[in-house]
């Protein structure tokens, strides 16, 4: 009985982790570079901030004043939610998977529908007006209130939090930018 307990548990393991290396995220820009040598689902910043640890390959982006000071606003927004860490890094790497942490305008024939700003919100969707979803503490704002609507959010893998507020059509994008954004949190939360 211990041998064929042994055997399906390790069988079971072999499995997720070969779903986990053949469906792992993909990079939706080029200029993301993955981040080699980290193993998956190792918790690096620890479990407050990661506590699934990274899913598959991690993606990183060097960040200019813009960008950073677009991070320093959702993390802001997000105390002035009064909302944990844990809600700034699932933030984050959303907007770093939309929106590469840019405050992005119409982008013409580039643009996906009527998206704008750091989470690619849409107007015609309900997040608000044009002015206000390129405002980063209301979009951080609007995005926090759906991500506070997601039973146990808390819990949830970040792709899988982020995914259920954003509803892309890549659900699992968002988790190649998770160690990035604990990064960004764990240096910027306190100052």
């Amino acid at each position: 009985m211990n041998t064929m307990l042994r055997k399906s548990v390790l069988g079971i393991a072999g499995l997720a982790f070969t779903g986990g290396v053949f469906a792992g995220p993909i990079a939706a820009h080029a200029d993301a570079r993955p981040v080699e040598g980290k193993p998956a689902a190792v918790a690096v910043q620890g479990d407050k901030l990661i506590p699934h640890g990274v899913q598959g390959a991690q993606s990183k982006i060097d960040l200019n004043d813009e960008q950073l000071a677009n991070a320093k606003a959702i993390i802001a927004a997000t105390k002035k939610a009064g909302l944990p860490e844990r809600a700034a890094v699932i933030s984050i790497a959303t907007s770093l998977q939309e929106s590469k942490l840019e405050n992005l305008g119409h982008l013409g024939d580039a643009n996906d529908h009527d998206s704008l700003g750091l989470f690619q919100q849409r107007p015609s969707s309900g997040w608000g007006t044009p002015e206000q979803i390129t405002n980063p503490e209301y979009s951080t704002l609007a995005f926090l209130k759906g991500l506070k609507q997601v039973d146990g959010w808390q819990d949830m893998p970040l792709t899988e939090a982020a995914q259920t507020v954003q509803v892309s059509a890549y659900p699992d994008a968002y988790a190649q930018w998770e160690q990035q954004a604990a990064d960004i949190v764990a240096h910027n939360w306190n100052s």
